[in-house]
This record gives C-alpha cells, sequence and structure tokens, in this order.
C-alpha cells in the first residue's frame, strides 16, 4: 500500500524524518518519490527549480531502502531529500548558474559537498534556481535570472532573496527537507531572513568549494538553509572538512555538539539599539525588539557595541568585483556577457574589467584593517546579534536599488555587519523572529571563526523558546 503523507509532513525537521525512517513506517524511494514530485509541482511556481534530479534520486534510494533493510545507517540524513544552488556541479546534469549564457553545461563530477552528502545518504533530488552568476555585477531587479525572479512562498509579489532564492524559498514550502546555498555577501542570510527559515553562513574555508562556481575566490561560502538550527548543524557536520583542491580551504573539520558549549553565563553577548532604530516599519520594529530581549535573557553578560568606523560595503564591492572580473572576464571578451537576462548585472561585470591591480591591492590591505579590528571586537563579546535584514522581503517589481528600507540613524551600531561579517570570514546563524506585513523577518547571531557550535547552541535555545521556524506557508493555487 502507497504511503501517504500529509502536509505537516513536509516541514519536519531531519531528525524526526530520519526517526520515521528508522522505525520503517515509510521507504526511502517512496519519501524521494513523494518529495520529488512536490518540487516538480510547486517549484515552477516559486520559480525556485532550475533541474529536477527525481531519476537519478529514485535509483539511489532503492540502495537506501536495503541498507535501512539490514540498519545499516550511514547519517541522520540517510535517505533525506535536499536541493542543491545550481552553482554546484551534479555530474552529468545541467549546472547552468542561473545565466542564459552557460545553458546547457554539464561537469563530469559532483561538486564535493554534493560527493560528502551523496557518502552519507542524503538524496538530492533538485538543483534549486539562483540570480545569474550569484549576482556579483550587481542586478537591479529580481528577475536577475534564467528561471525568473526568485518567488516568496509567503507573497509571491515579493521576492525570496539574495541570489540563493531557489534554496530559500524551496525550504520555506517544503519542497526540499534542506537545502545547499551560497553566500559572498548576503546570500545565505537574506534568503533565510525573508523566507523564515535557518540560515547558516559557515566560516571562510570550513566547507569546500570544488565544483561551485567561483565568484569571489577569497570570500565564497558554501552552506545551509533548514527548518532548525539543529538541522544546519546536522548537515554542516557532513559537509564540512579540508580539501586540497580548495586553496583556501581551512583543513579543519566540523563536528556538531552544541552540549559541549561553555555556558551562556560565562559569556558576552554584543548589540546595539540603533540596529533597531534603523528600522522603519512599527511592526518590524517590534519583531526585533522582541527577539533581542530574548536572546539578551538566555543568560548571557550584555554589552553595547558598535563597530569600528571602516569602509566596509567599499571594500567589499571592490574585492568581489576584482576578483570577479578575473574569473568572468572571457565572458566579456566573447560577448555573451550581453546574453544575461538583467542588462544591469552585464554592464557592472564590464565595469568591473576597469579596475586596476592597485585598487585590489588597497582593498586587500584594508580588509586586513577590517579583519583586526573585528578581532579586536571580539575580546570584548563571544556573540554579536543584529537583525539579518531590516525589514520584510521587496517586492519583486522595485528595484533593489532603492534602498533597504530603513532609516538612517546617527549611530553607527552594526547596520554593515553583513560586509564586515564576510570580509572577516565570520560564521553567522539567521533564525526567524517573527512577522511584519504576514512576512517572515530573521535576526543573525555571528561569532569568531569557528565558533559554529556556539551559534547552533544559540540558535537551538532560542527555538526552543519560539515557534517562527515552525510556521509554514500557504500552498499555491
Amino acid at each position: 500500500m502507497k504511503t501517504t503523507f500529509p502536509e505537516e509532513f513536509f516541514f519536519l525537521p531531519i531528525i524526526e524524518i530520519q526517526a520515521k525512517l528508522r522505525a520503517k513506517e515509510f521507504k526511502v524511494k517512496e519519501l524521494t518519490e513523494a518529495w520529488a514530485q512536490r518540487l516538480e509541482q510547486y517549484g515552477p511556481k516559486y520559480n525556485a527549480l532550475a533541474h529536477s534530479l527525481r531519476k537519478p534520486a529514485v535509483k539511489a534510494a532503492k540502495y537506501h531502502d536495503k541498507d535501512f533493510k539490514r540498519e545499516r545507517f550511514r547519517s541522520p540524513l540517510h535517505g533525506i531529500p535536499y536541493g542543491a544552488k545550481d552553482l554546484l556541479s551534479y555530474a552529468n546534469h545541467p549546472t547552468e548558474w542561473g545565466a542564459p549564457p552557460y545553458k546547457g553545461q554539464k561537469f563530469k563530477e559532483h561538486a564535493k559537498v554534493i560527493t560528502k552528502l551523496e557518502g552519507v545518504g542524503a538524496n538530492c533530488i533538485g538543483k534549486l534556481a539562483m540570480v545569474e552568476l550569484a549576482g556579483g555585477g550587481g542586478y537591479r531587479f529580481p528577475n536577475a535570472s534564467s528561471t525568473g525572479p526568485g518567488l516568496n512562498p509567503w507573497d509571491v509579489t515579493r521576492w525570496a532573496g539574495g541570489s540563493s532564492s531557489g534554496s530559500g524559498a524551496a525550504v520555506a514550502a517544503g519542497l526540499v527537507a534542506f537545502a545547499l546555498g551560497s553566500e559572498t555577501w548576503g546570500s545565505i542570510l537574506t534568503p533565510a531572513a525573508y523566507c523564515g527559515v535557518t540560515g547558516l553562513r559557515p566560516t571562510y574555508g570550513l566547507v569546500s568549494r570544488t565544483g561551485a562556481m567561483a565568484l569571489s575566490w577569497t570570500m565564497d561560502k558554501i552552506g545551509p538553509l533548514c527548518r532548525t538550527a539543529e538541522d544546519c548543524g546536522l548537515v554542516l557536520q557532513v559537509i564540512a572538512g579540508s580539501d586540497s583542491d580548495d586553496p583556501g580551504s581551512a583543513g579543519k573539520s566540523f563536528y556538531y555538539t552544541p552540549e559541549y558549549v561553555r555556558p551562556f553565563s560565562e559569556m558576552r553577548i554584543g548589540w546595539n539599539p540603533a540596529d533597531l532604530e534603523a528600522v522603519t516599519d512599527p511592526a518590524a520594529r517590534q519583531a526585533f525588539q522582541d527577539a533581542t530581549q530574548l536572546l539578551l535573557e538566555l543568560g548571557f553578560q550584555v554589552k553595547e557595541v558598535e563597530l569600528p568606523d571602516l569602509p566596509y560595503r567599499t571594500v567589499a564591492s571592490t574585492i568581489i568585483g576584482c576578483e570577479m572580473a578575473s574569473i568572468f572576464e572571457p565572458l566579456v571578451a566573447d560577448g555573451r556577457i550581453q546574453q544575461l537576462v538583467d542588462k544591469n548585472q552585464a554592464a557592472g561585470i564590464v565595469a568591473a574589467i576597469g579596475y586596476k591591480a592597485t585598487d585590489y591591492l588597497k582593498a586587500m590591505r584594508v580588509r586586513r584593517l577590517i579583519q583586526d579590528a573585528m578581532a579586536k571586537l571580539f575580546i570584548g563579546v563571544d556573540v554579536l546579534i543584529s537583525p539579518s535584514r531590516p525589514g520584510v522581503a521587496t517586492k519583486i517589481d522595485e528595484p533593489l536599488d532603492r534602498g533597504t528600507g530603513s532609516s538612517e540613524s546617527s549611530k553607527r551600531g552594526l547596520k554593515d555587519l553583513g560586509a564586515a561579517g564576510n570580509l572577516a570570514g565570520l560564521p553567522a546563524l539567521s533564525l526567524p523572529c517573527g512577522f511584519a506585513q504576514n512576512l517572515p523577518l530573521g535576526i543573525s547571531v555571528v561569532s569568531r571563526p569557528f565558533q559554529e557550535n556556539l551559534l547552533l547552541a544559540i540558535g537551538k535555545q532560542y527555538q526552543a523558546q519560539t515557534d517562527w521556524h515552525k510556521r509554514r506557508p500557504p500552498l499555491p493555487a
């Protein structure tokens, strides 16, 4: 008899799905087919699906069922269906980077993170849509993708956010159990916040980027978007690790052990009220205030801090521009750059070719100052908290350069934490923290390099006291 999965099943955390698999309530093949069907049915409604991998996933599921029959359990991810951002190669299947010039592009090998997940039995059921070329050229509208604008499951007139839009939307709508995204400057935290899911940006170098499209060699990071903080920890444990094929690899592994984090009472959390003052929507401000207060009350010592006055955004954009120009120079040289959907993006990449070596070197020297400044800031605190985005998802027909929706505050606060954190390679976790205008909001916790267990312990405790991560959007008609 074929198993029928109720709607709420597709929003369960990984550990609960795994428990049902081990209890033999259904087979991996049944689970895979149900989730692949759901992804194929609803993914296009959000412009979230780039390519279905149903056929290889169902084939792999048959082998996983043999393992479960013999009670050979590889990991908590064994048999769990997931999706991968389309900048990650999947052997002999299209990997098109969301961009028309790369339509039909295929690679002979999986990206390293997909190989690692395959090794523990996780089952990739689809490639998820993204902003073309991860948006490095500075796209102006959310439709900068060969699949169209990433639509937010909570309101399809709104953007799913960031270049990992398909990953955020797919997790939010229950189309995959978890997804892989990437961040150079905001592309995990933004869709996590806008779509109301949990997103983890790992420390730079902790996760291999072999087999992933490069945008900025010194800033690109791959991480999970999941239902819960615990799910993020389970996924990170698998995908993290040393890789000699990635020059940026930190040579470190990660084991999800939040229970061994020092008591919160022995640590200090930093925040700044200016971050809340910068939020213009009163409903959003109240939600952020409530979330901040709850995080401050987890037992930490509290300290008001602000970022040093440094040109974070200018440095980040210069470094990304210079490295991107080198990577996509052939695309400009042969004229295929004009095939990009967003002409602002195309113009940005062409303009970046004009950067000089001195521009890059100056930016990298200031980056060193920023890294030192962040290290000094973390002498006084263990964690920083700030809104992942200052408001709700933008409308899909609004230009993205219109502004962030935040007001100008007389204080610096931590408003440039996104740029500063990425320049310094710091880990960050975005947690769903409420709603405004019936749209999700996210708050981020940031720490020193390789302190993912601390962030995940905070996230797990926060989610034990809230239910924002359990909310689910309505299915489309």
